[in-house]
Parts: C-alpha cells; structure tokens; sequence
C-alpha cells in the first residue's frame, strides 16, 4: 500500500462525477497538509489502478490541477504539488478564488441540510487534525 492510498479517494456511488471527486480529494489532501508541497504523486496509471477508475479521468484531473497551479508535472520524474505560496499569482485573484470555494462548499453543505456553523466546526477539526 502506497502512502498517499489514505490521503485520495473516490465513491463511484456518489452523483458527483468521479474527475470532480478526485480534484476535491486532492485539494483536501494538500489544504488538510496531508500533502505537502513538494510530495510526488503516484502516476497516472498507479492513481488509476489504486482507485479502480479509467486513467483518462486520472489524466484529466491532473491536467486540470497542472493548469490551476497546483500541481506541476516534471517530464520523466513525476507529479508534484505545488508550493502556491510561492507562486506569482496575484494576491487579489487568489482571494478571489478562495472565496469561490468557500462560496460551493457553503452551497453544497446548505443543500445538505448543513449549516455554515457546521462547516466552521468541521473545518476547525479537519484544520487541528492536520496540524497534530
């Protein structure tokens, strides 16, 4: 068992599309700092193999997070996650972004019944989790 197998998963009986579950795990694992950056990814084919979906969703994802910024892919060495601290992003854009983040999760956890106190708190664990 490879040690990221813990840190990204997907549910093929969830509705959400398996490429958008997996972006999200992704991005979980390195805001939860489960993945650093700098930490290898496992290969296309590897991440597919483990997760039982098709390579191409793999790959999509992928090119996807590469063109975000948070991922950088190093032609015969690998996938890396990308320090987006350090990148030359545009503060106010950045912001911009997180708040449309915040904005889907929000919207997502409403449709669920779930209020924003309840993502407060579950951020707060997720957050005192990743940091013990």
């Amino acid at each position: 068992m490879a040690d990221w197998d813990w840190a990204l998963s997907v549910n093929p009986k969830d509705p959400t599309p398996l490429h958008a579950q997996l972006e999200r795990s992704i991005r979980v694992a390195i805001g939860s700092r489960r993945l650093k950056p700098g930490d290898q990814l496992p290969t296309v084919r590897e991440l597919a193999v483990a997760l039982r979906i098709n390579a191409n969703t793999v790959a999509r994802v992928y090119t996807h997070l590469e063109r975000s910024g948070t991922l950088e892919t190093r032609r015969g060495v690998g996938t890396f996650v990308v320090d987006v601290a350090d990148t030359t992003h545009n503060q106010a854009a950045r912001e911009a972004e997180l708040r449309a983040i915040v904005t889907r999760a929000l919207a997502e956890a409403s449709a669920r019944g779930f209020t924003a106190a309840d993502v407060r708190r579950e951020l707060q664990a997720i957050t005192k989790g990743a940091s013990s």
